[in-house]
């Protein structure tokens, strides 16, 4: 036996420098930063910068004048950065006794309570539309796209109609039942629910005697979510930023949202332009719950992606 090892031990050939890695196909992408590696196009580059700056420069524009004093708003360069910003911001919540906080307490209500509302109606309704077969479906959903297209501005004075006659017209209700019906959302929710929610799962739940709500929150929202936090994201825009329907619904300023509260001082900006840098310096003030809303909620997004690329 050990003559055969030592036989067949000689015929082996002797070991060689290593060899390059077997061609894998002409679809197989060369390794990052190789020879062969793409470049990233300068063209493509160049715009994608020129639409970053595009989207920056108002925010950095807003940001500079809230720090001017209001003679210098006018009389400096544009660009030019001053040192009266913390001034201005003592001066917008202590006018009218902190007016602004009001405001800005009712737009936390109106976009946070009318964005989870409306989420959760987008959900269900979606999830319903997706996973559910009923006569008059596709009628149904048709109507939701069409919904899509009509815009609000259309609906407003209908809507301050409707709830005049009710006896909601200046108060909460007229600005926050509005927005809970969100036919984007719906549509949005329906795409996300069939795509994320197998049918074979819903049917094993059943079969186990789970009933319909209880599947409904313990495994089709947890599916839904990235997508749920897409329709709460653009819902909680869309609200903070609305004028028309505040504008038409309410009348007593200590109701108004941040958009139609800035609108008011803005018209007295003519006689008083002390009130441009007020207003300036709030708008400042009523973005930044946007951004950090956007940076909280982006990895949801993240995961979803990063899901999304492993099971394909």
């Amino acid at each position: 036996m050990s003559t055969a090892m030592t036989t067949t031990a000689s015929t082996l050939p002797a070991p060689t420098a290593a060899e390059p890695p077997a061609d894998r196909g002409a679809g197989s992408r060369p390794a990052r930063g190789g020879p062969g590696a793409e470049k990233p196009s300068l063209v493509a580059t160049g715009v994608l910068v020129l639409g970053a700056l595009y989207c920056l420069i108002p925010i950095v524009w807003v940001l500079i004048a809230a720090s001017k004093s209001a003679d210098e708003l006018f009389s400096t360069f544009t660009l030019a950065p001053s040192t009266h910003l913390l001034q201005n911001v003592q001066d917008l919540f202590a006018y009218r006794d902190g007016l602004f906080l009001r405001w800005a307490g009712n737009t936390v209500l109106y976009a946070i309570g009318g964005a989870l509302v409306s989420t959760v109606v987008s959900a269900a309704a979606g999830y319903g539309l997706a996973l559910f077969d009923f006569r008059g479906k596709k009628l149904f959903f048709n109507v939701i796209l069409a919904g899509v297209l009509v815009p609000a501005v259309i609906l407003a004075v209908p809507q301050y109609l409707l709830f005049a006659q009710a006896g909601l017209a200046n108060t909460y209700w007229a600005v926050f039942l509005p927005s809970i019906l969100n036919p984007y959302g719906i549509y949005l929710a329906r795409i996300y629910a069939g795509a994320s929610i197998p049918r074979e799962m819903i049917e094993a739940a059943r079969t186990d005697g789970a009933g319909e709500l209880r599947i409904f929150a313990r495994f089709a929202v947890p599916m839904m979510l990235p997508g749920l936090v897409t329709v709460f994201l653009f819902q909680f825009v869309g609200i903070w930023n609305n004028y028309m329907l505040p504008y038409i619904m309410l009348g007593d300023d200590s109701l108004f949202p941040i958009t139609v509260g800035l609108s008011t001082l803005m018209n007295q900006g003519a006689s008083q332009p002390a009130m441009y840098t007020t207003v300036i310096t709030g708008a400042l003030v009523s973005i930044l719950p946007l951004i950090a809303l956007f940076l909280l909620l982006q990895r949801y997004w993240q995961s979803d992606l990063t899901g999304g690329a492993v099971k394909g």
